[in-house]
């Protein structure tokens, strides 16, 4: 099995802003592709994009999908790919709520397993959000 896809899903600019983001962070270029979808953009046109970038891959190569909105347009290009990918038999997970910490787990951890992958992620997701207390003055 390959190393685990990765793909941002998102309304347009934000999947570029957590790639650049990430390249920061990494000081590297991110190994992921970004869809923005734009306010305009045909659903089942994307869809069918995100669908042929998913069977590059091959069968043996999961991928893993990252949406900024549940229910949302990018959420729904997503869903409808992943689930035509799997009735071919490609391993996709979708994930939705994406924050900078998820894109940083995904990237750190792609070489891990894809069933444990997705739910790394989520977690991750979960320890970035914090009610922080402001620090003491200095």
């Amino acid at each position: 099995m390959g190393t685990t896809r990765i793909a941002l899903i998102m309304h347009t600019p934000l999947g570029a802003a957590f790639d650049a983001c990430a390249a920061h962070v990494l000081g590297r270029v991110p190994d992921l592709k970004v869809f923005d979808i734009e306010p305009d953009a045909e659903p089942e046109t994307k869809s069918a994009e995100v669908l042929a970038w998913l069977r590059e891959g091959g069968l043996d190569t999961p991928a893993l999908m990252l949406c900024d909105l549940y229910g949302a347009t990018p959420f729904n290009i997503a869903a409808v790919a992943q689930r035509r990918a799997q009735e071919e038999g490609y391993i996709v997970h979708l994930l939705t709520g994406t924050n900078a910490c998820m894109v940083l787990k995904a990237l750190t951890d792609q070489q891990e397993n894809p069933d444990s992958l997705s739910e790394r992620v989520r977690e991750g997701a979960l320890r970035g959000i914090v009610n922080a207390e402001p620090p003491p003055e200095c």
